[in-house]
């Protein structure tokens, strides 16, 4: 047995997450510094993690692909149980958290794409039609940033 009674065959070392995961070891020690993860040591002083670190891992990865940062994936991973492996219950009201935002973030990425694709496809030679385009600085009015391209 394991520290806090578990099993070795229950709990994945730091190589075998990695390994089963596809995710860098070093990655994994930066989410487990950022309070992402959490593991144990055994006897050895050797990290183990639970089974369920698979499923954080997985989330965390396509959360931060998706663009959401660390600290709300940490916000959100906090929510979820100790001691048991969260239910598909659990993972939907952790997605929650993230719909609105990830909406806002489609939206806001489609108005880009349609906005940018004239500039894009002419190489922006065509000045009187681009939709970024400046003249007199009318767009300091409109306040920092990209004011054509944001609500």
């Amino acid at each position: 047995m394991g520290q806090n009674g578990v099993g070795t065959h229950e709990t994945l070392s730091v190589g075998e997450l990695a390994a089963r995961s596809g995710v860098a070891i070093s990655a994994l020690h930066f989410y487990e510094r950022q309070g992402l993860l959490r593991s144990t040591r055994n006897a050895g002083n050797q990290r183990r993690y639970r089974r369920d670190a698979l499923r954080r891992v997985a989330v965390i990865r396509v959360a931060q692909r998706a663009g959401i940062p660390l600290a709300a994936i940490g916000e959100a991973l906090a929510t979820l149980p100790d001691g048991r492996t969260p239910t598909q219950a659990d993972w939907t009201r952790l997605s929650r958290r993230w719909r609105a935002d990830l909406d806002a973030r489609i939206a806001q990425l489609t108005r880009l794409r349609d906005q940018l694709d004239g500039c894009i496809g002419c190489g922006c030679l065509s000045l009187r039609v681009c939709p970024l385009r400046n003249p007199g600085d009318v767009a300091r009015a409109r306040g920092p940033g990209a004011p054509y391209l944001e609500p």
